[in-house]
């Protein structure tokens, strides 16, 4: 029965997408706003991407100043708010060619994984990992999670 398994899955297909028909896609007309909306949320993500690199590459994390917590987290909710709402505007109007290029685009951004692995193992003593390692968590998280399947 092993073996049956076994060979039922080396035969099946490699890979299926979420979207069996991701033709049907695109259909509806997305708002002139959605693309303003998705750079600007861009934007805000690699800016709040600088908070958890400068804490982890501080050893002094007390030394900043207290509207720095503040800011990171306003920013966080603020992020979320825009990926929820780039999430929602973009809902069933992809077309097929930015489908394929999401997917291309998940699929190289989990090779941040091993890089961070890389980093960790090269530069591990430089980096207060206690700092960080929740903002980069969450961020990634966010990151793959949004983008369409």
């Amino acid at each position: 029965m092993f073996l049956n398994i076994l060979y039922a899955m080396s035969t099946g297909p490699a890979q299926q997408r979420a979207i069996p028909d991701a033709g049907v896609l695109g259909t509806r007309a997305v708002p002139r706003w959605s693309r303003p909306l998705s750079v600007a949320t861009a934007a805000v993500f690699c800016v709040s991407t600088a908070f958890p690199v400068v804490a982890g590459l501080s050893k002094n994390t007390g030394a900043f100043p207290k509207w720095w917590g503040k800011t990171d987290v306003v920013l966080a909710f603020v992020l979320a708010m825009m990926v929820f709402a780039t999430m929602v505007t973009a809902y069933g109007k992809i077309s097929r060619q930015a489908d394929d290029a999401t997917y291309r685009a998940y699929q190289i951004l989990t090779h941040g994984i091993f890089v961070m692995l890389v980093v960790f193992f090269l530069a591990g003593k430089r980096i207060t990992w206690v700092n960080c390692l929740t903002g980069f968590g969450w961020r990634a998280w966010l990151l793959l999670n949004v983008l369409p399947p």
